[in-house]
């Protein structure tokens, strides 16, 4: 049987049972428009709108030209147990001006995607309940002490006790919150989180390998999950008080006040990065929060960041520490799946989604090797914002336009 016929046979199962939230989320993947998929299978905007909508259902050759142009399975587009997209709420992201609506849509399919193979998982095993506490805090208190309430409120239900926040992935994870990250074509998006109704997602940026910013970024998520629910995402308000959440619950005042300096000498660098590695946050961030808790003036604290700045620190701080921390949740299930003789290729068929993103999803560390960027029609792209597909495209494949024919 030929790959074409091969294909069109299962879009022929596939056509009854198919679910327009699928195919929307498969265009984001792709990055793609109405307009862009439209032209691709060779029909108007106007019909993938309606298919999208649920208003009409293509046919089982159109199934096909989906699942081609769009680098699926035709069995993609069967409807699922849950309709993730329905049950998940508008993703955290950091600033919404300097990335597209389009790289936001992606990043979003691709954390819907992660929670639609964890759901495939829990058939076979069991993971953790999901259990981040709620404290909302509105979008519109600026100078309340919310965020820092609503960590202490973590570390009093999680049991964490004083001292440093101990391996923090690890502890979300524990928590039912699923730690992925990004596939290294959606770099450009930073670290991102959104709850799914079925569990938290948080999605973290494949190429800052830095780990003491890392568990800031991951704090910041966190707080995002406990208290922005019902909040419009993006809002300068509403990220201050992630960052006010995130130093909080890793540097929490009560504790960490006397530690701080007062002022600048040469022998406080030396302090700072004791800290650095006690607690596992960058030697900007203490500089921060000796600021915010009021242990170090303005000016003193200007002063340390140029120095930061002059000796090249910005964004390459000294530390002990050069591994990330890693997610284990679902890489650990494929392990204890694989053991029992379910193999990944049986994983993969089960959840029909691109092997390649499966892999990505289930990994334990980000993908090294980024792909050159290149566009729909395969040009070299340059660091210009466009969108790139996540889904690998497949060549030599035509045009199924003749099956429709009688």
């Amino acid at each position: 049987m030929s790959s074409r016929t091969s294909t069109l046979d299962r879009a022929a199962e596939v056509a009854p049972l198919f679910d327009s939230a699928r195919l929307k989320l498969a265009r984001h993947l792709a990055g793609l428009r109405k307009s862009d998929l439209a032209a691709l299978v060779d029909k108007s905007p106007t019909a993938v709108a309606a298919w999208e909508s649920g208003a009409k259902r293509p046919t089982a050759a159109t199934v096909a030209q989906l699942a081609l142009s769009l680098s699926v399975d035709p069995g993609f587009f069967a409807v699922r147990a849950e309709d993730v997209a329905a049950l998940s709420t508008a993703p955290h992201f950091r600033s919404l001006r300097s990335t597209s609506q389009r790289a936001r849509d992606q990043a979003y399919a691709y954390g819907q995607l992660a929670v639609d193979i964890t759901a495939s998982f829990e058939r076979h095993v069991e993971l953790p309940d999901p259990d981040v506490p709620s404290f909302p805090v509105s979008a519109e208190d600026l100078d309340g002490d919310g965020p820092e309430r609503a960590a202490q409120l973590v570390r009093q239900e999680w049991e964490i006790g004083n001292g440093p926040v101990g391996h923090l992935v690890r502890m979300l994870e524990n928590r039912g919150v699923l730690v992925v990250f990004s596939p290294p074509q959606a770099a450009t998006v930073d670290a991102y989180s959104f709850d799914s109704r079925l569990r938290p997602v948080v999605v973290l940026n494949p190429i800052k390998r830095d780990y003491y910013r890392q568990r800031f970024d991951v704090a910041h998520e966190l707080g995002h999950l406990v208290m922005h629910g019902d909040a419009e995402p993006g809002g300068r308000i509403v990220e201050a008080q992630a960052h006010r959440f995130a130093a909080e619950l890793l540097m929490p005042a009560d504790q960490f006040r006397n530690l701080l300096p007062v002022t600048m000498s040469s022998t406080v660098w030396r302090t700072l990065a004791r800290l650095k590695e006690q607690w596992g946050v960058s030697m900007q961030a203490l500089l921060y929060r000796a600021r915010w808790l009021g242990q170090l003036s303005d000016t003193s604290y200007r002063n340390a960041m140029t120095t930061i700045s002059a000796r090249g620190w910005r964004r390459n701080e000294p530390g002990l520490v050069s591994a990330i921390e890693q997610p284990s949740l679902l890489p650990r299930a494929v392990e204890l799946l694989t053991q029992e003789g379910i193999d990944e290729s049986q994983l993969v068929a089960q959840c029909r989604v691109p092997a390649e993103l499966f892999r990505t999803v289930t990994a334990r560390t980000p993908d090294t090797e980024t792909p050159p960027l290149t566009t729909s029609s395969g040009t070299a792209q340059q660091a210009s914002g466009r969108v790139v597909s996540l889904l690998e495209r497949r060549k030599g494949l035509r045009s199924l336009e003749t099956a429709e024919r009688p």
